[in-house]
């Protein structure tokens, strides 16, 4: 058996190629379900994101590589790709692979956490297809377990690495929260809307818009249930308002301080936050020096933003500790897990043998009281344990090696053994 991974993400391809191998839910759950038709495939999950395509699979042999590859072909609905595009790897790649996926060490932005959802979602599909074993259960299982470690011991996904998003952190952090401020945006382009939407995923009970085109700041408006007011007189409606975002394409600057000072001397001692990520910039400078206005422009949220990928980066340093960590510890297991079938089949055969002779005994002596029979059913229970510990031992040191094929074999055969059973119960 062969655990493996074909694949093509934003390292190996642009994102016009990354869309054309997207596989879709549908496809996807259809192929797992006729997953045995693909002859020499004996386990899949389909993690398909907007970074990534990429199908982990145990592969019966080399030979169903081929197999593999036409599978994905059929999933994404083409007909051939260019072999660059792919990475393939096998055995401990494949898994380091998928633990440094999970932890968000492998995402465009390090410390991503969508991706360990999109994972448990991969999974949970094709384990209700059925088109998982023992091999990919135990390997996802370990996997989701790893990201959420890393994402518990470091703090990898903790700072802002966006300007957008550094911008909602600090107005969040200067304003104590963001549950029922208000913000206005100067803008209604897709920087304006993106920051908009972050600020209102942290609470933001109203957004006013502005733009110099009403009927753009009205379709903003629209899309956030916000409120559209006209451009030339926007400071007026801002007596209420926490926090101004400006993003439009301006040359010149649409916020002054003379207009603020006068904003400012209305609201009395309430805090203002600024946020300028247009470039030139949209607010004048002197704003900043406005009591009670605290003004952040694209520079700063760029700096915020490169000091907190350089701590990202320190971060994922302890990550990779804890992802190696994992790797060793999946490997033990999956070293031992070849010959667990004949241990399986050795020790059921043993335990029937024990019972069924138990049990014949215990019928021929009178007079047993329950104690007795609690006695002699451990004595047996040990003395078949310590009969098959050497056996076990064996078999275990073995495992991974040259020889454990054979010494399988020959256990199987000296005890006449149904390895079969215990493959199922693996399942």
């Amino acid at each position: 058996m062969q655990l493996v991974v074909l694949g093509l993400n934003h390292k190996t391809v642009s994102v016009d190629i990354r869309e054309q191998f997207a596989i879709s839910e549908e496809s996807a759950r259809s192929g797992l379900r006729h997953l045995d038709e693909q002859e020499g495939i004996e386990e899949a999950v389909v993690l398909s994101t907007c970074n990534r395509t990429e199908i982990y699979a145990v592969l019966k042999n080399g030979a169903a590589r081929k197999t593999l590859y036409q599978f994905f072909l059929a999933l994404s609905g083409n007909s051939e790709a260019k072999k660059e595009y792919f990475f393939y790897f096998e055995g401990e790649a494949c898994i380091r692979h998928l633990f440094e996926v999970a932890s968000g060490l492998d995402s465009m932005v390090i410390g991503e956490s969508q991706i360990l959802n999109q994972i448990k979602t991969a999974y949970t599909m094709a384990l209700s297809e059925k088109a998982t074993k023992t091999i990919l259960n135990t390997l996802f299982h370990r996997a989701i377990t790893t990201g959420k470690r890393v994402r518990t011991e470091t703090r990898i996904s903790y700072s802002a690495v966006s300007v957008s998003y550094a911008a909602v952190k600090l107005a969040e952090k200067i304003l104590g929260g963001l549950d029922d401020r208000t913000a206005m945006v100067f803008g209604a382009g897709e920087a304006a809307e993106l920051l908009v939407k972050n600020l209102m995923g942290k609470g933001l009970k109203k957004v006013i818009v502005t733009n110099r085109h009403m009927d753009k700041a009205e379709d903003l408006a629209s899309k956030i249930h916000g409120e559209a007011v006209p451009f030339h007189s926007a400071l007026s409606h801002a007596d209420d308002v926490d926090i101004i975002v400006t993003a439009t394409g301006a040359s010149q600057y649409i916020v002054k301080a003379w207009d603020v000072r006068n904003l400012m001397m209305r609201r009395g001692s309430r805090p203002l936050v600024a946020i300028d990520i247009a470039v030139p910039c949209d607010i004048e400078p002197e704003v900043g020096n406005i009591r009670n206005v605290t003004l952040y422009n694209i520079d700063d949220l760029q700096e915020i933003v490169a000091n907190n990928i350089r701590f990202r980066e320190e971060e994922a340093q302890r990550a990779e500790v804890i992802v190696q960590e994992e790797i060793e510890s999946i490997e033990d297991r999956f070293k031992y897990l070849s010959t667990r079938p004949v241990m399986v089949s050795l020790s059921d055969k043993a335990e029937e043998i024990r019972q069924r002779e138990l049990r014949h005994g215990l019928s021929k002596i009178e007079g047993l009281t329950d104690e007795d029979k609690k006695v002699l059913s451990h004595m047996t229970s040990m003395i078949v344990r310590k009969i098959l510990r050497e056996p076990m031992i064996h078999l275990n040191e073995y495992a991974g090696t040259e020889w454990e094929s054979e010494d399988k074999s020959a256990v199987a055969r000296l005890f006449k053994l149904d390895v079969r059973k215990g493959q199922e119960l693996e399942k």
